[in-house]
């Protein structure tokens, strides 16, 4: 049996919490940004969560997070 590896792109995107939530950044706030509201671009700003539906496939590629 091979060793289990973390999905690399995956480490580097998301961060386990301590209470076991997982934290994302923000999308649509790398590029093209004339064309978004001031109000828009401000509300990207800072992380959010992983929904609930995606948890699961989230920790299954980082099994040891």
């Amino acid at each position: 049996m091979p060793k289990m590896k973390t999905k690399r792109g995956a480490a580097k995107r998301f961060e386990v919490r301590a209470s076991g939530s997982i934290k994302r950044g923000q999308a649509f706030k790398r590029h093209i940004l004339t064309k978004k509201t001031t109000k828009s671009k401000r509300q990207l700003r800072g992380s959010a969560g992983v929904h609930g539906s995606d948890t699961a496939s989230v920790k299954a590629m980082m099994p040891f997070a």
